[in-house]
């Protein structure tokens, strides 16, 4: 059995073959039919497994919190290509970074000088990816802080890292349960309790007392 019947396309389908010397940044702009957020690793293009809750909601946390405390020089996109170099373009789930890095309306990727913090949320199929590979071309290309965020017992853990310069590579300053409490690249403070809540502030409301004669 062929692997285009495997996947359920007929005998003539054409795979997309990469060129000699791999594909590029540029190429990603342009290859028509790939599936969201692929992604551009060492020249070859790797698809993304289906989303998981876990991974959703802590997307979705990491995003709304970011973006309600980082000062006005910053802004926080999510799932956006950053451009490393000429055979490496991968999506970070969350990314805080310039407010001046806007590149418009139409704009598909940003740089890494534009970039302050890089975050990964590791599923199954991208735990060598975002343990090693990504981290390693983040440090090179100059970003300054990553985090790693994976699962245990259905909660986020955080592990964070701070560029050290001369070496262009990551040195680990913590590692993060239940509360996320930093002073760079700002002051941050989360609750990574509040994953599974539908918004911030959902506590319910404690009922009026009454007042004591």
């Amino acid at each position: 059995m062929s692997a285009a019947r495997d996947y359920g396309v007929d005998e003539g389908y054409e795979w997309v073959r990469p060129p000699q010397g791999g594909w590029t940044a540029d190429d990603l702009d342009e290859l028509p039919n790939l599936p969201p957020h692929t992604e551009l690793i060492d020249g070859s293009l790797v698809f993304v497994s289906p989303q998981t809750s876990f991974r959703m909601r802590t997307i979705r946390l990491l995003d709304n919190v970011l973006l309600d405390q980082a000062p006005d020089e910053f802004d926080v996109y999510r799932e956006f290509t950053v451009t490393l170099d000429r055979h490496n373009r991968p999506e970070p789930d969350v990314l805080v970074v310039r407010a001046d890095a806007d590149t418009g309306p139409k704009g598909t990727r940003l740089l890494p000088g534009d970039v302050i913090l890089a975050i990964e949320v590791v599923s199954e199929d991208s735990v060598a990816r975002d343990r090693e590979a990504k981290p390693r071309k983040y440090a090179a290309a100059g970003i300054p802080h990553f985090w790693r965020v994976e699962e245990n017992d259905g909660l986020p853990v955080v592990y964070v890292y701070e560029l050290d310069p001369p070496t262009k590579a990551y040195v680990p300053t913590g590692i993060h349960h239940d509360k996320l409490r930093l002073t760079v690249p700002f002051p941050i403070d989360i609750d990574l309790t509040a994953i599974n809540r539908r918004r911030r502030g959902s506590e319910p409301t404690p009922e009026p007392q009454e007042p004591q004669a």
